[in-house]
């Protein structure tokens, strides 16, 4: 490690770290820093030579460093396998009309349209203004307070059928949610690099786009399907924890990327059964008074795909 000469002085500079200058006395300084002097966390910032005076600006010890890894998304299990009994939106296929089934696809798809919208804006701002984007990443006792919103509302929206279907209560405790979430999702993003969050954008909507076309055209029913979806739903969620543990003592890429590609496949067919339950036709469907249901779902589906292949694209661009 190269740094001062024969005879060097340390002086603190505010903000900048230590700075150690070589003596002019000798024309061609060969300059070492001892490791007692850089400290544990101690690490060359700069190195300026001017008039045979060298600067070495070094990091004073304790010095905050970046953190190592963005934050995982916390396990999340989806919605279907928290609701069960009287609760559980997925009944029959029968509608009295198209046209009722159209305008509730038509509301549905606004409601989710919306959440995007907010979601969008928020992770935009956390990612482009790197004043908030630090003001987040310094900050984790926020991240885990929206977390607390986000799994309170997440509980009471899916199983709880009063306040889910009771105007304003219903759009008032899916704003929280979708601004708890919004929240997460633009703090996980102020991690990555802007090429990374514009990648898992783009692939995201191009998931989404194939996955509702797919599921307008194919005769397959994944309706029929609750009990495989429960389970993987149950598998992602307990793959998600174990690997919330581990990664929490020592970072392990293979369990991280695992886990991620994971929840990216889950998920995607999760939307493709909550699409189905949506545009009915199948084995079972949403009832009509389930709109905050079916929004939230769909919601959740598209949040988590764009989360876990924004950390397989950041992880391969490492």
């Amino acid at each position: 490690m190269v740094a001062t000469t024969h005879n060097h002085q340390r002086t603190a500079s505010p903000g900048m770290g230590a700075r150690i200058q070589a003596s002019p006395l000798h024309p061609t300084p060969l300059i070492q820093i001892p490791h007692c002097i850089l400290g544990s966390q101690g690490a060359i910032l700069e190195v300026h030579t001017q008039d045979n005076l060298t600067t070495v600006v070094l990091q004073e010890p304790g010095y905050p460093t970046p953190p190592p890894m963005p934050p995982m998304m916390p396990p999340t299990i989806p919605s279907d396998v928290l609701s069960s009994g009287d609760g559980f939106a997925a009944r029959g296929s029968g509608w009295d009309s198209v046209s009722v089934r159209h305008a509730f696809i038509r509301k549905v798809y606004l409601v989710l349209a919306s959440q995007l919208m907010v979601t969008t804006a928020i992770v935009s701002v956390f990612t482009f203004v790197e004043p908030v984007g630090k003001y987040v990443r310094d900050n984790p006792a926020l991240y885990w307070v929206s977390y607390a919103v986000y799994f309170i509302t997440h509980i009471v929206l899916v199983c709880c059928t009063g306040p889910r279907r009771k105007h304003p209560w219903n759009l008032i405790l899916l704003l929280l949610f979708t601004l708890a979430l919004s929240y997460m999702t633009g703090t996980i993003a102020s991690f990555y690099d802007t090429k990374v969050v514009f990648l898992a954008m783009a692939i995201t909507a191009v998931v989404c786009i194939c996955v509702t076309v797919f599921c307008f055209q194919t005769k397959v029913d994944f309706t029929k399907c609750q009990g495989l979806f429960c389970v993987l739903g149950i598998v992602v969620f307990v793959t998600g924890l174990i690997s919330a543990i581990v990664l929490s003592f020592k970072y392990v890429l293979w369990l991280h990327m695992l886990y991620a590609a994971l929840g990216t496949i889950v998920f995607t067919l999760f939307l493709a059964y909550h699409t189905q339950l949506l545009i009915g036709n199948r084995k079972y469907s949403i009832s009509e008074d389930e709109y905050v249901f079916a929004a939230l779902s769909l919601y959740v589906d598209i949040i988590q795909i764009f989360i876990f292949l924004l950390q397989i694209i950041g992880a391969a661009r490492k």
